[in-house]
């Protein structure tokens, strides 16, 4: 028995890896045409879904001259001066209108660059503003308040972390937004504003997972240092943090990968529209928003684009939650 539970463990968290891999080679897959398509350079165009003339080759401008001499060598070959029979339309003649208009072809150009920025900024806005306010809350619930206070207190911050983020999309749209805008200018749905309904959808997630590190300090080490004269703060500064460290910052890492993947609250109030915010207050566009809002009308390289965001997506959240985890968590 206890050999096929060993098992049973084992494969479970093999299953990770296997969701991990099979993930990742999806996405490369569907995003192949794409990346042949565009390159790196993806990374940084602006442009999304503009189209750009094309400069033909001279080899390519030689057999349009070629095609359309054969063309009108036809044309006179097959010339009925009966005017009866004489039955030839305008479609029928290579002109050299028609010659300029093919010297240049179009391709439609797609860019990640600025959902990339505003998924980058809207997710530190987030974190500035909800880091802060969730410590606060994880301390005063673990260290000052009193039972009567933390366990309804504690209580009411495990609802609001599991409200569902298109309630919090909804009341930033218009009861927050309008509220911000009020107070700094500019538009109810902006960077600024998604960034402040992120931080406050993350704030009960990161304070719960903070008061719960927290309260695995040892008593007896909080207790030494009062009897050594400590005053509250210090034992919290000296004692509670370095202890709860890996606890808290794993708290961050995991609310700062739930911000940076965050698409419905994002959708309402960031605005949707693909510009640079050239102030915060200004609207515009996220990596989530983009694949919610375009997967239903994309078909062919449009989808495969798509694609190749959500890939961007994925390694971007990959990569920021390993290196912090292992350049903080190596420390403690």
């Amino acid at each position: 028995m206890e050999l096929f539970f060993r098992k049973i463990a084992q494969l479970s968290a093999s299953l990770v890896f296997v969701i991990l891999a099979a993930t990742t080679i999806v996405l490369y897959l569907s995003a192949k045409p794409a990346i042949e398509e565009f390159g790196i350079n993806f990374l940084f165009e602006s442009r999304w879904g503009e189209e750009e003339k094309v400069e033909l080759s001279p080899a390519e401008l030689s057999e349009l001259e070629s095609v359309k001499s054969d063309i009108d060598a036809s044309i006179s070959d097959d010339f009925i001066e009966d005017e009866d029979d004489f039955m030839m339309d305008d479609e029928d003649f290579v002109t050299d209108d028609d010659m300029e208009s093919n010297d240049n072809e179009t391709k439609v150009v797609y860019g990640a660059l600025v959902p990339i920025v505003g998924t980058v900024f809207s997710t530190l806005i987030a974190m500035l503003f909800s880091v802060p306010i969730a410590m606060g809350i994880a301390v005063f619930l673990s260290e000052i308040a009193p039972g009567a206070v933390a366990k309804p207190v504690g209580i009411a911050i495990e609802l609001l972390a599991s409200i569902p983020s298109i309630i919090y999309g909804m009341w930033g749209l218009f009861y927050f937004g309008p509220f911000i805008a009020g107070l700094f200018g500019g538009n109810t749905v902006s960077l600024l504003v998604a960034g402040l309904v992120l931080g406050i959808m993350v704030i009960p997630f990161m304070a719960a997972l903070s008061r719960d590190a927290i309260t695995t300090v040892p008593d007896m080490l909080k207790e030494s240092a009062y009897a050594m004269g400590a005053t509250k703060l210090e034992v919290i500064k000296d004692v509670v943090f370095p202890y709860a460290r890996s606890g808290i910052i794993g708290s961050i890492i995991l609310s700062f990968g739930r911000a940076l993947g965050e698409t419905m609250a994002v959708a309402f109030v960031i605005g949707g529209v693909y510009q640079f915010a050239k102030k915060v207050t200004d609207p515009t566009n996220s990596i989530p928003v983009v694949l919610a809002n375009s997967f239903a009308e994309s078909s062919g390289l449009s989808l495969s684009v798509l694609f190749y965001l959500a890939l961007i997506l994925f390694v971007l959240s990959f990569i920021v939650i390993a290196s912090a985890k292992f350049y903080f968590l190596r420390k403690k």
